[in-house]
């Protein structure tokens, strides 16, 4: 059964930025018992998921729909795959990583306006790509298993 965190304090064990940005979009999912990269992965999908139901709201008629859906993603892209870059540690690919985001943010907000899913379909795909080859690299806890 999904959990709705509420609060940062359920994330025990995380010290790093991308499990408190996670928390604070609030994507529904157990947690305190995820490494960070698996919380990636949680990121992507809950974008993902949200984009894709946008989709769906702009073709239904449903613009309340869309508008939260649009919302949902355009948070956890910022505030959670955005805020979670190391740009110490990451150097370029980093960079490059916010620079890809920013442009899925402009694209996906200029969709909601024109109420157009084209763009927002261009972002599933960019988003896709990205989730599949973050789940291709093994986490720390899976290489010492």
């Amino acid at each position: 059964m999904p959990l709705r965190v509420q609060q940062e304090s359920h994330v025990s064990g995380f010290g790093n930025f991308g499990a408190r940005a996670y928390v604070s979009v609030g994507v529904e999912t157990g947690v305190s018992g995820s490494s960070p990269h698996a919380l990636i992965l949680m990121l992507y999908d809950g974008a993902l998921e949200s984009l894709r139901k946008a989709i769906g709201c702009i073709e239904a008629g449903d613009p309340l729909g869309k508008t939260r859906a649009l919302s949902r993603a355009t948070r956890i892209i910022d505030e959670g795959l955005r805020a979670s870059l190391d740009h110490k540690a990451g150097g370029d690919l980093a960079g490059q990583l916010n620079a890809l985001y920013d442009y899925m943010l402009r694209r996906t907000m200029q969709a909601g306006i024109d109420n157009d899913p084209a763009p927002i379909m261009e972002s599933v795909r960019l988003l896709d790509g990205l989730r599949d080859a973050w789940a291709s690299i093994q986490s720390d806890s899976q290489v010492a298993a």
